[in-house]
């Protein structure tokens, strides 16, 4: 698949309910277990499992290290820097449901 440049365009179709070890994750993200170790310790992940060769992540977890990985490169944001906005990002959202909910627009 090509964008509108004619650049190519990796696609990667993730079940809601897939589960992904440590090296998966990086592997799908484009990121190196360093920058997932980080995400974890910032708490913007939350893998289960003992420790991290035992580690899997859910689905939402590859969307949340590549939002991650593009904030960080985009705007030079540190990891805990990321950290702060993935979580403003959240609260954004969620009074945006609730504004819905409520029919406020």
């Amino acid at each position: 698949m090509a964008d509108s440049y004619g650049n190519q365009i990796h696609v990667i179709v993730v079940e809601e309910e897939m589960a992904l070890t440590l090296n998966e994750l990086c592997r799908a993200s484009g990121s190196d277990t360093a920058q997932v170790f980080a995400l974890v310790g910032e708490g913007v992940l939350e893998p289960r499992g003992n420790g991290p060769p035992n580690w899997i992540f859910d689905a939402p977890s590859l969307r949340t290290v590549r939002t991650a990985l593009r904030l960080a490169r985009d705007f030079e944001l540190d990891i805990p820097g990321v950290a702060m906005v993935l979580e403003l990002l959240k609260q954004i959202k969620d009074l945006q449901t609730r504004l819905n909910r409520a029919g406020v627009r």
